[in-house]
Order: structure tokens, then sequence, then C-alpha cells
């Protein structure tokens, strides 16, 4: 089994959510500790807390994964006394790692924002809020007939293959494939100074430019080929479209208020925040951003979307939302703690692929600040 190194974990993450996607001064990325640390077990959680350092201690990780960054803001001192600066020490002290995937992550395909809009049941999910777009390449690779099949299983769990609401999609053509093994050789196929003709599959699959290097690897480890033929062409047609957010349509209209109700039972909340002047209207269309979304409001108004669901909500952004006629559900910050959980098996699944020697902990930690308090009368 191989070793693993922070920095080729970092490299997976930001191949996975490149750096390049993350909004103006969000400073996520490398955050803590040393990049050629071997690690040995990663602890995911959403915030890097006081009580999460802790277990992580407790657990004896060496690498923290979170969502939101643990630095912020610059430290002004190191009097540990300040619970903040206290907490950056034990991490140094117990030698850990600590690397956040935030707003890059929240744009990615495949990320914050797919798995929130995919808990809420939404259907034809499209990127919200668009800024930019995606680069796409396309990827032939040849293989024995015998051996397609796992070849192009291998690239789809890459990330190969996805093409709007479809997964798994490529193009195979059967043809014969011609070689002469030289003596130095070690075929799969026929044996030295002896032309072999094989009949192959060309296997044709469209993918992002940053998960190239992933592709590359899954198919590589599956291929039975010493020496694989394959080629990849960056494309010129339109690209994917990446946004901060997402938008698609519900299974079936339910009114606003009932919605509501929806999204605590799906979030496991004891409660949530309706900004609403129309709370029986009937809802088709939801827009979702994780975490303090509020600013991007006006583009889900000029989506057309029925709804919008995003947390952080300031009191005067919320008048501005009711003055629009927009109909908002603020479910908190702490719905994005599904990173925890997906997360880890996307970690599970690239430690197959790259048979890595570590474990990957999801945190136990709740980190909601918040507590909601009923009034009884």
């Amino acid at each position: 089994m191989g070793q693993l190194i922070a920095s080729d974990l970092i490299a997976a993450i930001e191949e996975y959510a490149p750096l390049v996607l993350k909004e103006g001064n969000d400073p996520t990325g490398f955050q803590i500790g040393r990049r050629d640390k071997v690690v040995k077990k990663v602890l995911v959680t959403l915030d890097v807390r006081p009580e999460v350092v802790q277990e992580a201690i407790d657990n004896e990780i060496d690498f923290i994964f979170a969502h939101h960054p643990v630095m912020f803001r610059p430290a002004r001192n190191l009097d540990l006394s300040d619970p903040q600066n206290k907490m950056y020490a034990d991490i140094l002290t117990h030698d850990m790692t600590v690397y956040a995937a935030h707003t890059n992550l929240d744009k990615a395909q495949g990320g914050m924002n797919d798995w929130l809009a995919a808990a809420l049941a939404l259907k034809n999910v499209q990127p919200f809020n668009v800024t930019d777009y995606e680069a796409l390449m396309k990827l032939a690779v040849f293989v024995p007939e015998t051996h397609a099949d796992v070849v192009r299983q291998a690239l789809g769990q890459a990330g190969a293959g996805e093409l709007g609401n479809y997964q798994n999609c490529s193009f195979s053509a059967e043809g014969t494939g011609r070689f002469e093994p030289q003596t130095a050789a070690d075929p799969f196929i026929g044996q030295a100074g002896q032309a072999e003709a094989v009949t192959e599959v060309k296997i044709e699959v469209i993918l992002p430019a940053a998960k190239k290097n992933r592709v590359l690897k899954a198919m590589l480890a599956v291929h039975p080929y010493e020496e694989p033929a394959y080629e990849l062409i960056p494309l010129a047609n339109q690209q994917q479209p990446i946004g901060i957010g997402r938008i698609g349509q519900v299974d079936q209209p339910m009114t606003v208020r009932d919605y509501a109700q929806f999204v605590c039972e799906t979030f496991d909340l004891t409660g949530l925040r309706l900004i609403s002047n129309e709370p029986d209207k009937l809802v088709e269309t939801v827009a979702v951003v994780g975490g303090d979304g509020g600013k991007f409001f006006p583009t889900a108004l000029q989506a057309k979307a029925d709804l919008y669901i995003t947390g952080d909500v300031y009191y005067h952004t919320g008048h501005d939302m009711l003055a629009a006629g927009l109909s908002v559900i603020d479910p908190g910050h702490h719905i994005e703690s599904i990173v925890k959980t997906k997360m880890t098996a996307l970690f599970e699944e690239w430690r197959q692929i790259n048979d890595w020697q570590v474990t990957f902990i999801k945190s136990q930690q709740k980190t909601d600040p918040f507590t909601f308090i009923f009034n009884a009368k």
C-alpha cells in the first residue's frame, strides 16, 4: 500500500476543487502545518474549533480537512490566553496539518452546492450565478475488449463522462490494434519479436480539464497494457458553466410554507427563518447557495426562482428580499456540515484508486453555535 504525503492529498483536493474557483478574498487552501508530513489519519470537519482540535488530538490525527478556513484573519499576536491562538498552538504542538476548501468547493462540480441541491431533491440542476466557464477535454484510449468495461468504470468514477444531468457517458468503437513487443518489453499480450493483431476498443469520454490528472491516473491504474495508447484533445465547444450556487426544479410543486418544513426535515433542523410575503405560493423552481449567500438574491430574482435558500440573511437584506417579492428560507450556515459525509466518501474513493495507506474519520463534533429556544406561551 502507498504512503500518503500531505502535499499529495492537497494536490488531489485542488484538482477536484481548483483554487482558481475561489471567491476574491477567501483565505481558502493550505492553512497550518507541513506539506511534507506523512499522513496516516485524516479528520473531516465543517469547522476547525477547539473541540474539533481536541477530537483530532484524541484520535492522533495528522491532517484536518475543513470546509471553513481556520484562519479567516491574520493573528495579531500569539497570546495563548486567546482561545483561537491556543487552538493554533495545539495544532502545531501535535504536528497536524490543516487544509480548507471553501468557496472553491462551493463552486466545484460535484461540490457543496451540488450536494445541497441533491439533498433538496432538485431536478434539472444547473449552476447559479454563473461567473466563468470550465475548460473541457476529450480523452480517447485504446484498450483490449476484455478490459473495456473496467476502464469505462474507472473513468466514470474519476469524474469523466459527466454531461449535464448524465454521468458515465462515453463512445466506443471497435477496431484492430497492431504492435510488436521489443526485447525489453513485458507485454500483457504477445511475445517479444512477434507482431500482434488484437481486437481493441477505442473509448472516448469528455472531462473537465481540471480533472485531467485524476482521470488519467485512474485509467492507467486499471489498464492492462504496459504502454497504453491514449490521446487528450482540448475542446473548443461550449465549456461547463461555473457558479457559486445551484438552481433546479422540485419533484412536485408545494407551498413555500410546506417547503420550509421539508427543509427542516431534510437537514434535521429544530427551526429556520422564513422570509416571505406569500407563504402559500406554490414553489416549482428553487435556487440554493450554502453558507452566507444573501448578496446573491438579485440573481435568484433574475433567474425567476420561486424560492431562494441560503444562510445568514442580514436584517436589512431580509427587508430588501421582501420588497423585491422573493421568498427566502434561511436554514442557517450549519447545513454545510453535509461536507463531512460527502468528503469522507470521496476521500475513500481516492484511497482505493491510489492505494493510500490512510484512515479517514468524519468529525463527530456539532459546531453549530446556535440553539433554538421556543416560546411556550
